[in-house]
């Protein structure tokens, strides 16, 4: 536990580790008062597209932490940022929520729902079939296909969600075409955020509570890794994965204490 709480920066997932639904997770506020005490640089990175930082800082404020702005990064801006990189000025056909879209308009991105040269799905509450008939058409006519992320569920209160690649599977599936999935665990989205930290790989640790997505983004981009089972995996169901996270811990106030 020494060795973890001597890294400079902290990446950490947010639901399942910092909160689930509306409600704090027990430890958190001891969590990220230490890590400002320590003067740690620390980041809170989710996979989900749907709210923007500004939204995710007023969520934790209502929860009672204030955090700047500054400390949070989603996979809508990682997405955005990807295809700004790969095409600037291009166009996309969204499913998502204005999460989304307002990452992709603060790159440069148009909405097109004619003739985009992407269409790029999150997660929405109003994802329904004319969605489906409109993404499918557009990628046979040639438009590539990227999803922000890779979770096909996330948890909420009283159970669980339909999540990104849940919402992607019919267009696969009646396109013939697969997505280009930008969030965690693609290195991509770890690697910004090691940039926005300035810190190196060996200086950092991601913290989360999926082994399918944090804990193998955090070993495949050379962090090290600890699990907290206060959100999707169990010990148990760590045992089903061919690696490890070096670390499992009951929820990030261990750190603290």
């Amino acid at each position: 536990m020494e060795s973890l709480r001597s890294k400079k920066g902290f990446i950490c997932d947010m639901d399942g580790v910092i909160y689930h639904g509306n409600q704090l997770l027990p430890g958190v506020k001891e969590f990220v008062e230490w890590l400002q005490k320590e003067e740690k640089q620390f980041l809170f990175l989710t996979n989900a597209s749907s709210r923007s930082p500004k939204e995710l800082q007023n969520k934790l404020y209502r929860m009672g932490l204030e955090i700047g702005e500054e400390h949070f990064y989603t996979s809508a801006l990682a997405t955005a940022k990807f295809l700004q990189n790969q095409a600037p000025g291009c166009s996309a056909y969204v499913i998502g929520d204005h999460g989304l879209y307002n990452a992709l308009y603060d790159a440069g991105i148009t909405i097109n729902d004619v003739d985009p040269d992407y269409v790029v799905v999150g997660e929405t509450v109003t994802y329904g079939y004319e969605h489906i008939i409109t993404a499918m058409n557009l990628v046979n006519k040639g438009a590539r296909l990227i999803a922000t992320n890779t979770d096909i569920t996330g948890p909420i209160e009283g159970g669980i969600a339909p999540a990104c690649r849940a919402f992607v599977a019919p267009i696969e599936a009646t396109t013939g075409k697969k997505a280009y999935y930008v969030g965690k665990p693609n290195p991509l989205m770890m690697r910004t955020g090691l940039q926005i930290l300035g810190v190196h790989s060996s200086e950092a640790v991601m913290i989360g509570d999926r082994m399918d997505t944090d804990i193998i983004a955090g070993i495949e981009t050379g962090l090290d890794t600890a699990l907290v089972l206060s959100g999707v995996s169990t010990r148990e169901t760590v045992k089903e994965f061919p690696y490890r996270p070096r670390l499992i811990l009951n929820g990030v106030g261990d750190i603290a204490e």
